[in-house]
């Protein structure tokens, strides 16, 4: 049994608490927020990037966000909508009297042109607009939303910050959008690209009245500015950290643990158990990948344990399983896990031979602002290589890589990950439509057809596992396990709870 030493448990459980506010910090200051990189777009429909979720969660809010137990909740809806019995017709009520960062108040006009915004641009609202028969504003402050087939996932759809369903001014959409007028408790101040990203208090924010409870309830904008600060080396990330250049530092390569835990009294550690999963999307639409014979042949060429144990070294921050939600949880399966970590050279070969492969060049595109990607696809190379593949590394930075994986012309395999959660369309976006790698064949459309339409969480649950399935049959992407997140903060950043997009409202500076 691992035991593990007093401060590693200690920051296990803060990082397991609910994210609740305890104590009002104080108020005024700046944080200097030491991020992964530059984000490719402030445009939050524009990219599914976590990047610009965490942003730009800030400055736009939802109708619903979630809870510290990821339910669900009201944020700029005034209370759950009201719906018929068939589940076809939403009927979504609109908080009255919430200030737009322009100064007048948000109406029903706002969130039906931002969400129609959102249907023609992001990957989920995309699979939202294929089964929305009409969306109208019904008055000032209400909207009725006709399906054409129910939708079991729209509430958790449209509370994720990532390829987040923003709601914002009608007047300020635009293609791409210029400014940025939402009703967060910060508002855009100023951007300077590879320097920073400026957001500063809105003062006449609209918070709720509930207490604070994850991403939901009341929202209190504490500091004075967000300053967001693209720091693409992470050990720049950890030294900064160290040295109380920056408030707060994410994603950090884990064998940086012991030194922010010996950093002293001026650095915590934030260790969140089952962060996430790092994934292979596979182009699907043109290329070497285009072959499903290819994809298959791909899949049991990898050995995912080898990538994990190469990534991160310290068992505590990984875990090698195929099942695409751990043991316990309602959408648990092992569809299609015969397949995960087989390693098998010799028949990655012949399935390859088979499929028609002639030794075209496989481009592998990653980037170093997640150090656990690069060397995870640096294994890779190297297990493919063994399986007569000829493989070829494209290291960008991460705005680069975001770019780049919107042209189907440059890469075959792109590496990326995405926080765990427990709603299974929230992530990775390939489950919705038009994302990057562009799977969509009929089995895809059966099989979440069948998903989505199933009120049931039980019969959900258990339709869940045949989707798993159709993933591993039609290897849009790869699931490569589980992982554990390091960041830290400064010690005087109070009030701050873990999340898997870092949120700075509710937080403050002690003097």
């Amino acid at each position: 049994m691992l035991r593990l030493p007093r401060r590693h448990l200690l920051t296990l459980l803060l990082a397991a608490l609910p994210m609740v506010s305890l104590a009002a910090p104080p108020k005024g200051g700046a944080a200097n927020l030491a991020m992964i990189g530059e984000p490719q777009s402030l445009d939050p429909m524009a990219s599914t990037a976590d990047l610009v979720g965490t942003i730009m969660q800030h400055v736009y809010e939802t109708l619903y966000t979630f809870d510290a137990k990821w339910n669900a909740i009201p944020m700029l809806a005034d209370g759950m909508p009201k719906m018929s019995a068939d589940g076809l017709t939403y009927n979504i009520n609109i908080r009255k009297g919430v200030k737009l960062h322009s100064g007048r108040d948000l109406d029903a006009q706002d969130v039906v042109a931002s969400l129609k915004r959102w249907m023609d641009m992001a990957p989920r609202g995309k699979s939202i607009a294929k089964d929305t028969a009409s969306l109208e504003a019904k008055g000032s402050h209400t909207l009725e939303w006709k399906f054409k087939v129910p939708n079991a996932s729209l509430l958790s759809q449209l509370a994720l910050p990532s390829g987040m369903a923003a709601i914002m001014a009608k007047e300020s959409i635009a293609t791409p959008l210029t400014t940025f007028v939402g009703t967060g408790p910060y508002k855009f101040k100023e951007r300077r690209p590879d320097q920073f990203v400026i957001l500063s208090r809105f003062d006449t924010y609209s918070p709720r009245n509930e207490a604070a409870s994850g991403y939901g309830g009341k929202r209190e904008a504490l500091l004075d500015e967000l300053r967001f600060t693209p720091v693409p080396n992470a050990n720049t990330r950890v030294e900064g950290a160290l040295a109380n250049q920056f408030q707060f530092a994410d994603q950090l390569p884990a064998e940086a643990l012991s030194r922010v835990e010996k950093g002293g009294a001026g650095v915590v550690p934030i260790l969140t158990p089952s962060f996430g999963f790092p994934y292979l999307v596979l182009n699907t639409k043109e290329g070497v990948m285009a072959n499903q014979g290819m994809r298959q042949a791909i899949q049991i060429a990898i050995g995912q344990g080898e990538m994990l144990t190469a990534a991160y070294g310290d068992k505590r921050f990984f875990t090698v399983e195929g099942n695409h939600f751990p043991q316990g949880t309602p959408f648990y399966s092992t569809a299609g896990t015969d397949q995960y970590n087989k390693q098998d050279a010799k028949r990655a070969k012949e399935m390859a031979e088979k499929a028609g492969y002639k030794g075209e060049t496989i481009r592998l595109l990653t980037s170093r602002n997640f150090e656990f990607h690069h060397t995870m696809v640096q294994v890779m190379a190297e297990q493919l290589r063994a399986a007569g593949f000829k493989p070829e590394m494209q290291v960008v930075d991460w705005a680069t890589l975001v770019q780049r994986r919107g042209d189907s012309k440059v890469w075959d395999i792109y590496m990326t990950h995405s926080g765990q959660f427990p709603e299974p369309m929230l992530s990775p976006p390939q489950l919705g439509d038009g994302a990057p790698g562009w799977w969509d064949t009929p089995a895809k459309a059966k099989a979440l057809g069948d998903f989505n339409r199933q009120a049931d969480p039980t019969k959900r649950a258990q339709l869940w596992g045949t989707v798993q399935q159709t993933v591993y049959n039609e290897v849009p992407y790869i699931n490569v396990g589980k992982f554990s997140s390091l960041s830290a903060r400064s010690s005087k950043l109070e009030g701050y709870t873990p999340a898997t997009w870092p949120f700075f409202w509710n937080t403050g500076l002690s003097k």
